[in-house]
């Protein structure tokens, strides 16, 4: 699948089959985390990534915005320094690993709310780092359409040479 495809059609998944994600797929998604590009290159995140049902199904009853993650047959939880740098080099890890998942049928959506001191003691994370998401991975349990998003148009939200000149063509 080319990237554009991928952001194209990729969607939040929720609900999951029981199939596992062989081990070389769960590899490649962290290892596309891994490569991500960050702030001066200082890739200061770590994943914990975590397959075991009980402690799914743990994360699941802790994270308020994502209770399917118990569901799932891997959670990844994106782990930076506290602060905006921080925030934003796991973010962007996040969506490479979610685009790598997509590619390979795997599902997954974004789980935020989950830097709670539980958590963090859950899977012997460091009280200092920030834990801004939690991905949940698995096969769609339903057909998903691919790419019927609902998007606002490009000319309302892209601007040429200044703001509320939309850019067109």
């Amino acid at each position: 699948m080319e990237v554009f495809a991928a952001i194209q059609t990729m969607l939040a998944v929720r609900d999951y089959r029981t199939d596992p994600i062989p081990d070389d797929v769960v590899h490649r998604i962290v290892e596309a985390g891994r490569l991500t590009g960050s702030s001066r290159n200082r890739q200061e995140w770590d994943f914990v990534v975590v397959r075991q049902a009980e402690s799914l199904r743990r994360l699941g009853e802790l994270a308020s915005t994502g209770p399917y993650i118990a569901n799932a047959q891997l959670a990844i939880l994106v782990v930076v320094p506290d602060g905006p740098v921080g925030y934003i080099d796991g973010a962007r890890a996040a969506q490479d690993m979610m685009l790598t998942a997509w590619e390979a049928g795997i599902g997954s959506n974004w789980v935020g709310n989950v830097n709670s001191t539980q958590v963090k003691t859950l899977f012997n994370i460091p009280a200092e780092r920030l834990v801004p998401v939690a991905i949940p991975f698995g096969y769609p349990a339903k057909r998903v359409g691919l790419g019927r998003k609902q998007r606002k148009a490009l000319p309302q939200v892209a601007h040429s040479e200044r703001f509320g000149q939309p850019m067109t063509g």
